[in-house]
């Protein structure tokens, strides 16, 4: 387990975001323009979504997908529940307050999925500017695309809402969920990968597998930036929002590798599930709970999921479960 935390640390993309965190907390005034890290993020919504939709062309099509996106899908919605209670029960959040919170747990960073593909594609026997997409199970991108939104219905039943408003205001809800920007990149960019396979991948290759490394650190610089900036600005967290920032992560990611594995999914896959239920939204559900919750403390789900979350994935979540995912896909069962 120590080669793969050393490895995690000491890749470029965790220090530049360990870089962004120290000049925040210093004070410094480096930055990235709110347009130009937009610009990154749908970059690598779009690499990602598509060499994993070139990855599924190149499978065979069979019912393991079919479970996959199943128990992602089944994941995402139950997840929010242990969640609320914490956050209610040792927090002592309001209903509506714990709701939110708990929405983001139940969903998923694609940024933390991007890392663990990282983490992937470097004990693997693929080079580093390969086109070779076949170190995880392409079908796992949809898997983290689907995983989105489930626990944003979730939210509302915990805070009452799924009953009370008009159908136009729900509609609203998961229309703002299913639309949002990095939903629509990665789904696209997924069908357009799935529909290209390899020919396409090799004609856009240059664009969207040298460069890969090089934007994801200067993404996770600005990451590490915000994470601080949005914690200083929120402030007010209690100790027990943060242990539950701390604590619920790796036992939702536990978890998904116990399930996955005793469904026989391979080691990447069982990796990945534990990853995707181990992190936690900072993108499409605050924004969605901003509409459908705009009573709710919104501030601290986001700096619990980007400040306190995000980074304990980044540095220790990730070797974590990549030896959990090793250690458990290795028993038969």
């Amino acid at each position: 387990m120590f080669d793969v935390v050393w490895v995690n640390l000491f890749s470029p993309p965790i220090l530049f975001f360990l870089l962004g965190m120290g000049a925040a907390l210093i004070g410094s005034d480096l930055s990235i323009p709110k347009v130009i890290g937009k610009t990154l993020a749908l970059y690598l919504m779009l690499a990602i979504g598509f060499k994993g939709g070139v990855a599924l062309h190149q499978a065979v099509f069979s019912s393991e997908l079919i479970w996959a996106l199943l128990l992602g899908t089944i994941i995402s919605f139950l997840l929010p529940f242990p969640a609320y209670f914490w956050f209610r029960k040792f927090s002592q959040c309001q209903r509506i307050d714990a709701a939110a919170i708990a929405a983001h747990y139940g969903s998923v960073s694609v940024v933390t999925f991007i890392a663990a593909t990282e983490l992937l594609r470097h004990f693997s026997d693929a080079p580093p500017n390969s086109t070779t997409v076949l170190f995880y199970p392409g079908y796992m991108v949809a898997v983290m695309a689907i995983m989105e939104s489930p626990a944003i219905l979730s939210g509302l039943v915990l805070a009452g809402r799924i009953r009370k408003g008009n159908t136009h205001d729900r509609f609203a809800i998961w229309r703002d969920a299913l639309t949002n920007g990095s939903v629509v990149m990665l789904l696209g960019a997924f069908i357009i990968g799935w529909i290209t396979g390899p020919v396409g991948l090799n004609k856009i290759s240059a664009f969207i597998v040298a460069p890969f490394q090089g934007v994801l650190c200067l993404f996770l610089l600005d990451m590490g930036l915000l994470a601080v900036r949005q914690m200083k600005q929120d402030g007010g967290l209690r100790l027990s929002q943060i242990l539950g920032g701390l604590i619920l992560p790796p036992c939702f990611g536990s978890l998904a590798i116990c399930i996955s594995s005793a469904f026989g999914f391979p080691f990447a896959a069982v990796f990945l599930f534990g990853v995707l239920a181990g992190s936690a939204s900072y993108i499409a559900v605050p924004a969605a709970m901003r509409l459908a919750l705009p009573a709710a403390r919104g501030g601290w789900g986001l700096s619990l999921s980007l400040g306190v979350t995000f980074p304990f994935n980044l540095t220790l979540g990730l070797p974590l479960y990549y030896w959990l995912s090793q250690l458990l896909t290795q028993m038969t069962f």
